[in-house]
């Protein structure tokens, strides 16, 4: 092993000199930021790790340069974010100005004469400088290659469904190809073709076509010589790829088709909205059971939280936008029949170590990221100042990846996703910075196909034929068969299986059920199904100087982005903002949370299967806005009318958290600065929406008589907790421990039980089962808690917390029993059937519950921590992707990748 690891450090250094030149500065840019750009991406800009690089790590803990040093900046925040100054901003995050000054070259690397990458000695971000525009796009892939060659070969293989062949057969694997696989099942021929039609759309289409042909050019050329040279990630080697002694063996090349995969996989996590029609009408239906139809679709409606007119909205200034609302007398649902419905069978034939893996996981549709922008008015010097960013999961290497894009066309520094690097995605130009968060509206419906059999037979469940248009058409598989052996890395057993995807004009089938008795498939459609890299577009813009001069210049280049993203815009004069997405024009009696039959008149307007077209809504329609005074989103409801995906944008939204600071700084006249709407960001990042929205009314009907008993020290503890901010917070940096930790266990505890003893009576639990499949109950920084309490589902140590919860069904609720107004109140009373005292029983009974509950139960514990041990459950944990893993922080609700940005010119 020693032999193995000095050749491998030999031909590390040998391959690294080999490509790198004597140190320079990179050349001086056009830069109006003034030094007040800022940005952090944690762990570190270095994702890639040598073989000797992994085996250091595992046995003496050591990380490769660059590979954790924005992990130490992003953790300290929240401990220290009340005394920050304008002077100590640096402490917390990167200086993003343009360019590197001489002092600060650590590297400097022409991979061919066109080009210069400059990578800083404080963060390793590459600034590539190209004085062709081929030249800047070559940089780029070569530098993404540099720092994300292992992640960007683990991603193109989730999308096709291929991981576990690529890296095994790991639990964890599995579940990323079988997520990505069924949102996105495309043949190889399929994938060109949305290039070709990508590129067929106009001039911007073809130089972005020759900007990705370069950016390939530049990986490939770094995948040869990491190879060649040896210095290529050890992963390589440990997934049995490449031998470690001999050299044997193959990094494949990348391809334009590889693209379009890693676009989908982006666009299917954080880019597609709407779906889940299937267990909308499960919930609908069970709650019409329950209260019979005319009472439990005004119960349904309740918790739809479609338009609540208390939900807090980012566009404030009076505009209406209405889209996808349910119409007055809805046509063409095609509801299942009760107990009728089974999921799609996903994996086919488990061998091995895949035995027991044939129901494929339920994919996370979670919002994230989140944005604060102030207008000038408001600002202590006049120019709007902007804290934002997504939100995109902590992993080990990072998804995204910071670098500086300079050339002909091109001017711009910030984030991108591994992979699809040619543009900057999010991040700033020359006089203006720009991002995004989750919007989640509806671009996707679930269509109910009748099916049938070509011999005239009775069609069954099992059927996978499907009428259309007259004819009864074979539905058409995607199969990935993916097989595995125990490699290093890995080590579990060998196995494998196929994964099918049964597709139809109207998208994959995700349901199987009947409809007034006959058999039917239920098929998603989403807008950007098939049209995965059309946001190309939109991007090429955002990096172009010439294209962006202006907030409605910018609104212009957002509207050509296909998924649903709210954009926000800064510059030294305007701030602005613009929802995007191909939104379909529907029929207007057709309810878009309800599944629709299919090929009866219902379709979308102007519906082409071929190629998946239709009528969109125009740019004017969505919502947009420039200089209001403020705007924040947490991915919530974007304005008045839009009807914008999940019942989560409810009374009570953890966007009313941020909402609620920065409106305290305008009302109050306090001027806004950088500093302080950092700290308005990172106190809301530690707050848990409960304790600050709901908990105070619960407390009013608790002390609506005198407490005793085993709850009073709960309440006694739970006061004091919420007086003083309601934080998850720890003592001090550092320690593990949070300050009124017993407060926050009660809480943890108390909320389940109580959701269950609030709700359950009179739902039932047929309904309060269904609606808790819709909508979680709880997402606490530890994982999602269902209906059980004590049961922890979901992904714990996420970092994003409080999106998807009942806290605006039990607000409403407890303000009926107090007597205080309710904006569209739940369709039915709930606690103590409305009664005052009965509900602060059911309250006190639940608390007590919680306090006695013992807190190895309340935190039970898993891989990562032992059971009780309250900080590890929330901790933040980088999941690895590759050899390198991360040290635990402390947790904080906050976006991965964040710009505290103020312009003091313009062009």
């Amino acid at each position: 092993m020693r032999r193995r690891i000095t050749a491998l450090v030999t031909a590390t250094v040998i391959g690294g000199a080999l490509a790198t030149a004597p140190p320079v500065a990179a050349a001086p840019q056009i830069d109006f930021c003034g030094n007040q750009c800022n940005d952090i991406t944690p762990p570190g800009q270095n994702g890639n790790a040598t073989l000797t690089d992994i085996l250091l790590h595992k046995t003496l803990g050591t990380r490769p340069a660059h590979a954790a040093d924005q992990l130490g900046k992003y953790a300290a925040l929240p401990s220290n974010y009340q005394g920050l100054t304008s002077d100590t901003i640096g402490r917390f995050f990167n200086d993003s100005s343009f360019g590197v000054p001489a002092g600060q070259v650590e590297s400097t690397v022409k991979p061919r004469s066109d080009v210069t990458i400059t990578r800083d000695k404080a963060t390793g971000v590459p600034h590539v400088q190209g004085t062709t525009r081929a030249g800047t796009e070559f940089g780029a892939g070569y530098a993404a290659a540099q720092d994300r060659l292992w992640l960007m070969d683990v991603m193109r293989h989730v999308g096709r469904g291929q991981l576990t062949s690529f890296a095994g057969g790991a639990q964890g694997n599995r579940d990323l190809e079988q997520q990505f696989f069924s949102a996105a099942p495309y043949t190889e021929q399929e994938l060109q073709q949305q290039i070709d039609a990508a590129a067929a759309t106009g001039p911007r289409g073809v130089q972005a076509l020759a900007d990705a042909k370069s950016y390939l050019d530049g990986i490939n050329q770094y995948v040869k010589q990491s190879h060649d040279g040896r210095y290529f990630p050890g992963e390589y080697v440990l997934t049995g790829h490449v031998d470690a002694i001999t050299n044997a063996g193959t990094i494949e090349p990348f391809k334009l088709t590889d693209l379009v995969v890693l676009a989908s996989v982006v666009g299917a996590q954080f880019g597609a909205g709407g779906g889940g029609e299937v267990q909308n009408a499960v919930a609908k239906l069970a709650m019409q059971e329950r209260y019979g139809v005319e009472q439990g679709e005004k119960v349904w409606q309740s918790f739809r939280a479609e338009n609540d007119p208390e939900a807090v909205k980012t566009v404030h200034d009076g505009q209406k936008f209405p889209y996808g609302n349910t119409p007055a007398s809805p046509q063409g649902a095609a509801l299942p029949d009760q107990g009728s419905v089974s999921g799609q069978q996903l994996v086919f034939d488990p061998t091995g170590s895949a035995k027991g893996a044939a129901v494929p996981s339920q994919a996370e549709h979670r919002g994230m990221s989140n944005a604060l922008v102030v207008s000038g008015k408001h600002t202590e010097s006049g120019h709007p100042v902007a804290v934002f960013g997504p939100q995109t999961g902590y992993f080990a290497p990072q998804l995204l990846m910071l670098q500086e894009l300079q050339g002909p066309g091109i001017s711009a520094r910030g984030a991108s996703f591994a992979g699809l690097s040619f543009y900057v995605l999010l991040g700033r130009g020359q006089d203006y910075s720009w991002s995004a968060t989750s919007a989640a509206q509806d671009i996707t419906d679930t269509y109910a196909l009748e099916l049938c059999d070509p011999s005239g037979k009775p069609a069954t469940k099992d059927t996978n034929y499907y009428r259309h248009r007259g004819q009864c058409l074979p539905m058409d598989t995607v199969e990935r068969k993916d097989s595995w052996k125990p490699t290093v890395a890995d080590g579990t057993a060998e196995g494998s299986y196929t994964l099918r995807s049964y597709r139809t004009k109207y998208g994959p089938v995700t349901h199987r059920a009947t409809v007034g008795g006959k058999p039917v498939a239920y098929a998603s459609l989403r807008s950007s199904y098939f049209h995965e890299i059309d946001s190309v577009l939109g991007f090429q813009q955002f990096n172009d100087p010439d294209a962006i001069r202006s907030a409605q210049d910018f609104q212009r280049a957002a509207s050509a982005v296909n998924y649903t993203f709210n954009w926000f815009y800064a510059d030294s004069k305007d701030i602005a903002y613009f929802n995007s997405g191909t939104n379909p024009v529907r029929d207007p009696n057709v309810d878009p949370a309800m599944p629709v039959k299919a090929d009866a008149g219902f379709d979308w307007q102007g519906w082409n299967p071929d190629g998946n077209t239709a009528a969109y809504t125009p740019a004017a329609q969505h919502p947009q806005s420039i200089n209001q005074d403020y705007y924040i989103s947490w991915n919530n409801a974007q304005a008045d009318g839009y009807a914008s995906g999940g019942a989560d944008k409810s009374a009570v939204h953890r966007g009313d958290l941020l909402d609620s600071r920065v409106k305290r700084l305008i009302s109050s006249n306090t001027p806004v600065t950088r500093v302080n709407l950092t700290q308005a960001m990172a106190d809301a990042s530690l707050t848990d929406l409960r304790a600050e929205k709901v908990l105070p009314d619960l407390l009013k009907v608790i002390d609506s008589a005198p407490v005793s008993g085993p709850a009073a020290d709960a309440v006694t503890k739970l006061k004091v907790w919420a007086a003083k901010g309601g934080k998850r917070a720890e003592t001090s940096q550092g320690s593990k421990a949070y300050t009124d930790a017993d407060a926050i266990r009660i809480m943890d505890a108390w909320w389940p039980f109580l959701v269950n003893a609030e709700f359950k009576p009179g739902l039932g639990d047929a309904a309060f089962g269904a609606m808790a499949g819709v909508l979680p109950i709880n997402e606490t920084p530890s994982g999602w808690q269902q209906e059980v309490p004590g049961k922890h589902v979901g992904t714990p140590h996420a970092g994003s917390a409080y999106q998807h919860g009942w806290w605006g069904y039990l607000s409403k609720d407890i303000r009926s029993v107090l007597g205080a107004p309710v904006a569209g109140p739940m369709g039915a009373k709930f606690c103590g059937g409305g009664d005052l005292g009965r509900c602060r029983q059911v309250l006190l009974d639940a608390l007590t519950k919680a306090a006695a509950q013992p807190i190895a139960e309340v935190y039970s514990g898993d891989g990562d921590c032992k059971a009780g041990d309250q900080w590890c459950a929330d901790a933040i944990i980088h999941r690895p992707l590759g050899g390198i893993t991360q040290d635990k922080i402390s947790t904080q609700n906050r976006p991965t990748f964040q710009q505290v940005v103020e312009y003091p010119s313009h062009r």
